[in-house]
């Protein structure tokens, strides 16, 4: 079983910064990728940022430029630093990791999420 735990949500004003964290736990061989998905009221749940093999990223079009996703794999945890947010970035985040499992297989486990309000 796995365990990921988000934090740093909040409110913030538009233009500001707010900083989330993802702590992943539990027992399995590796985690092959991590990465943030976010869901708005009303829509639908999307990808904002991965960290892959390789120390690859990747970030949805909203994202590039104002979000950076980081991982230490070492901790097993994934960050994601966000900077001039927009109150159209307000949605509850969710952390996954992508991980290989003690007895093989791989399975994708979710946070339970964050909320992120920007408004003035």
């Amino acid at each position: 079983q796995v365990q990921l735990v988000e934090s740093g949500g909040g409110l913030v004003q538009p233009g500001g910064s707010l900083r989330l964290s993802c702590s992943a736990s539990g027992t399995f061989r590796s985690i092959n990728a991590m990465a943030w998905y976010r869901q708005a009221p009303g829509k639908e749940r999307e990808l904002v940022a991965a960290s892959i093999s390789g120390g690859n990223t990747m970030y949805a079009d909203s994202a590039k430029g104002r979000f950076t996703i980081s991982r230490d794999m070492a901790k097993n945890m994934v960050d994601l630093q966000m900077n001039s947010l927009k109150p159209e970035d307000t949605a509850v985040y969710y952390c996954t990791a992508d991980v290989r499992r003690t007895l093989g297989g791989t399975m994708t486990y979710w946070g339970k999420g964050t909320l992120v309000t920007v408004s003035s």
